[in-house]
């Protein structure tokens, strides 16, 4: 099975530069989206026609935040899903989140993390998110199911995740209590699966749009990630970051296992 996770920053935005060209080429049998920004309604029927390259359509489910043109998650799966859920916690559900299917002894989760913003103004915010997630994580693993958490977390966990992590300390995605909360969810047995496979630096999966030519000359920060638990390790088979794919300033990441 494949998983992709893409931050899309406006779906509908995106669904202009490229989407549907790149799910049909790529055909994961789960794809996670993040920043929707759009509710249900707002989209065409090509987001509800959405198919693989074998042609094979995809199920979508939604969570959109309650203010239009923010925030929102997704989850497109081949495979009708035996439950779809939200977080529950309507502080965090009125932002959509967080989306959730369950496949089997598989939950997959598509998450955006709040951005704790300049001077951490929804740093408290953001961590009350960190930890309901932890939480509900370590609930999934202890009812004997697996995990796959994918998404951006808006995090860059070590010096490794970013371009310039001295200049970067005091700024949002970067701060102390992110790094700390990303530590604690490590030490809780979670594993970021990409670096099982690749321990390079320079691998980034968002460059701003404020610097110019940041993506060209790759300065950029790891922020999206697909995290697992450790029983569910034996059955990765790869996890890989594709940079090339344009349409946001996020690109997808990707997990593949049995």
């Amino acid at each position: 099975m494949k998983v992709i996770s893409w931050n899309v920053n406006g779906i509908r935005a995106c669904g202009q530069k490229g989407f549907f060209d790149f799910v049909r080429q790529a055909s994961p049998d789960v794809l996670c989206l993040q920043e929707t920004k759009a509710q249900p309604g707002q989209l065409g029927k090509d987001f509800f026609d959405l198919r693989d390259g074998g042609g094979n359509l995809y199920h979508p489910y939604f969570r959109s935040a309650g203010r239009k043109g923010y925030s929102g998650t997704a989850i497109y799966s081949l495979k009708e899903p035996d439950s779809v859920q939200d977080l529950g916690i309507e502080e965090f559900d009125a932002e959509g989140r967080m989306t959730q299917a369950d496949f089997g002894d598989i939950s997959v989760i598509s998450a955006y993390f709040p951005n704790s913003q300049d001077a951490g103004a929804r740093l408290d915010y953001k961590l009350g998110f960190c930890g309901a997630m932890l939480k509900h994580c370590q609930a999934i693993v202890a009812s004997g199911r697996h995990l796959i958490l994918s998404g951006d977390y808006n995090i860059a966990h070590k010096p490794i995740d970013l371009a310039n992590p001295q200049a970067n300390e005091g700024n949002p995605g970067y701060l102390p209590q992110e790094r700390a909360w990303m530590d604690e969810f490590t030490g809780a047995g979670f594993v970021d699966s990409f670096r099982v496979f690749c321990s390079e630096p320079a691998q980034y999966t968002w460059w701003t749009y404020r610097v110019k030519g940041a993506r060209e000359r790759n300065i950029g920060w790891r922020l999206d990630y697909h995290c697992v638990d450790p029983a569910f390790l034996p059955r990765l088979r790869a996890a890989s970051i594709l940079p090339q794919v344009m349409g946001s300033d996020h690109c997808p990441v990707v997990i593949e296992f049995d």
